[in-house]
C-alpha cells in the first residue's frame, strides 16, 4: 500500500468518540525508547509528523495518525523504563492496559516494536505474552536492524524470530529504510 496522506489527529487520555468512530486501528506498542514515533515517520514519509526524542517517555497519552484517511495508526505510550516519576509510569501503564484489553476497541494490527540491537526484554516478553492471550493480530517489528554489528546480526534476528513463534518479523531501519515497504504491506 502507498501512503498518500497522513495527518496527527490528536493526543488520547482516554475515551475517544474517533476510536469509535469504525475506522481500522493499527496499535504500535514497544518500549520507550524503541522508536515507535520514527517507525511512524518512515512510514508515512513524513520526516516531523511524530515527535522524536532521545529522552525515554516522551510519549505520554495514545497520539492518533490518520493515515489516507482510512485507517488509524496510534503510538502508544512506552512501557518500562522512562524518564518520568514512578505515579506517571503507572497511569501511562493503565493507559496501555486500558486500550490494548480494556477498552473493547479492537486493533486491527498490534505492532510490538523490539529493539534488534539490544533484543527483547522482560517487558516485551511479558507484552508479546499478553497479546497473544488476548488473541491480537500481531506483527513483530525488529527495529534498528542497521546498528547491530553484523558478525551479530543473524544470532539477534533468529532470537526475536525464535520468541515471535511463527508470527511476523520485519527486520527494519528507519534511517537506512529496511522494511518500511515490508510494514506498509502488512498493517495496511
Amino acid at each position: 500500500m502507498q501512503i498518500t496522506s497522513a495527518a496527527f489527529v490528536r493526543g488520547i487520555k482516554g475515551t475517544d468518540e474517533l476510536l469509535s468512530d469504525g475506522t481500522p486501528q493499527v496499535a504500535l506498542i514497544g518500549r520507550s525508547n524503541v522508536g515507535k514515533s520514527s517507525i511512524i515517520n518512515s512510514l508515512t514519509g513524513e520526516k516531523a509528523l511524530a515527535r522524536t526524542s532521545d529522552t525515554p517517555g516522551l510519549t505520554q497519552e495514545i497520539n492518533l495518525y490518520s493515515i489516507n484517511a482510512a485507517f488509524y495508526l496510534l503510538d502508544l505510550p512506552g512501557y518500562g523504563f522512562a524518564k518520568v516519576p514512578e505515579k506517571v509510569r503507572e497511569k501511562l501503564r493503565k493507559l496501555n492496559w486500558w486500550y490494548l484489553f480494556d477498552s473493547g476497541h479492537e486493533q486491527h494490527k498490534a505492532v510490538l516494536v523490539l529493539d534488534a540491537n539490544v533484543g527483547p526484554s522482560k517487558n516485551d516478553i511479558e507484552m508479546l505474552a499478553l497479546l497473544r492471550e488476548y488473541q491480537k493480530d500481531v506483527v513483530i517489528v525488529a527495529n534498528k536492524i542497521d546498528k547491530i554489528k553484523p558478525a551479530d546480526h543473524d544470532e539477534r534476528l533468529q532470537t526475536i524470530i525464535d520468541l515471535a513463534h511463527g508470527l511476523p518479523v520485519i527486520p527494519y531501519s528507519s534511517v537506512k529504510k529496511i522494511g518500511v515497504q515490508e510494514l506498509r504491506d502488512r498493517l495496511f
